[in-house]
């Protein structure tokens, strides 16, 4: 009855299956490891923003690259503050504000200058809102966070910003407004300056549980049902398959059961009606 198996039609229906199937469990596994990790990538980030307020500062040089381990560290750095912006369209607590970045030029760096967020002040970005930065020199402590990108963080993807204003806290967003060279970084001061609120620090991108990480898991779920999928269809063809084999065994076809065309009545002529 299985003897259809063996045929060429079946054959390459077999490969397939045998081929589709581990293929299916492979990618829904794959899936599934990229959503533990995400999940996993959100613990670490949690753990670790815990363990960054309650240790000590270090000095900025020796946290940076910022990477995801040294992300939201508390860094310190001594300088002096120069040119000030602000930096609109920045939600804290539901309501819209601005930050206010001022430029801390360091003594340890070269004379490079580190993009300092000295606050978040509720309402339209205005000059005037914006508290002027301490005289003389300076010591800030606050979490050490990676340069933005346009569209990412709460940072608009568009420009054409007025003067004064900055969409994204980076290193290549202020190269064409400062003469003198930036950190690949910024920190967001533990303690606001009078008449702000303290911007709180970012988890590191890729660390929490965002719409990616359900698009792995949805994607986990559509590889294991497509392997149920397959396997399901080669049962049903199998089944059809065998029934046919048996009914063919048994000598029962499709035309044994409809009527001959030869043995139906031919209808009368109207001659012989009428004889």
């Amino acid at each position: 009855m299985y003897r259809f198996l063996l045929t060429p039609r079946w054959w390459g229906i077999n490969v397939f299956v045998a081929l589709a199937i581990p293929f299916c469990v492979f990618m829904g596994s794959w899936q599934l490891g990229r959503f533990e990790d995400r999940v996993q990538g959100h613990k670490d980030a949690s753990a670790q923003s815990t363990a960054n307020e309650k240790a000590a500062p270090r000095p900025l040089d020796s946290l940076l690259p910022v990477d995801q381990k040294t992300s939201g560290k508390r860094a310190t750095a001594t300088g002096h503050y120069g040119k000030q912006l602000l930096v609109p369209d920045r939600e804290l607590d539901g309501r819209t504000g601005f930050y206010v970045v001022t430029l801390l030029r360091t003594e340890g760096g070269a004379g490079r200058a580190l993009p300092v967020v000295r606050g978040w002040v509720p309402g339209a970005a205005s000059a005037a809102k914006a508290p002027a930065a301490p005289r003389g020199e300076v010591t800030v402590t606050g979490a050490l966070q990676a340069s933005e990108s346009p569209g990412s963080g709460g940072a608009p993807a568009a420009g054409g910003l007025p003067a004064g204003q900055l969409g994204a806290i980076s290193a290549a967003s202020l190269v064409n407004l400062v003469p003198y060279d930036v950190y690949d970084a910024w920190v967001t001061l533990d303690k606001a300056d009078s008449g702000m609120t303290a911007v709180p620090a970012t988890a590191p991108q890729g660390s929490g549980l965002d719409l990616k990480a359900f698009q792995n898991l949805g994607y986990t779920g559509e590889w294991f049902v497509f392997a149920g999928f397959v396997v399901f269809m080669w049962f049903r063809l199998l089944r059809r398959e065998a029934e046919f084999a048996r009914d063919a065994a048994l000598g029962i076809t499709e035309s044994d059961d409809a009527p001959e065309a030869a043995d139906s009545p031919e209808p009368a002529s109207p001659e012989a009606a009428r004889g």
